[in-house]
């Protein structure tokens, strides 16, 4: 039985492989998961030398600051936070 977990402060995420219940053929999920966090620079320097990057933290117009990585399984892990934007 496999596992493994990500937590930072008082979020946990577990991810874990199918038991009995749920057979697994092949990866069947094709979009991506996106998580919200406080600080997503401060976590892009816990992980960054531990990932498969697929994009460094960027600051997009739409308001967030945002990073991907690739899991063992080759699914897209997207942090971001919010950004304060000032009126013009």
């Amino acid at each position: 039985w496999g596992w493994a977990a990500l937590h930072l402060n008082d979020v946990e995420i577990m991810l874990a492989i199918p038991n009995a219940h749920t057979p697994f053929d092949a990866p069947k999920f094709t979009g991506s998961i996106y998580i919200n966090t406080d600080d997503a620079t401060q976590f892009w320097e816990q992980v960054k030398d531990k990932a498969r990057i697929c994009y460094a933290p960027e600051d997009f117009e739409w308001g967030m600051r945002e990073f991907g990585i690739f899991d063992n399984n080759g699914y897209l892990l997207q942090f971001g936070q919010d950004l304060i934007m000032e009126s013009p």
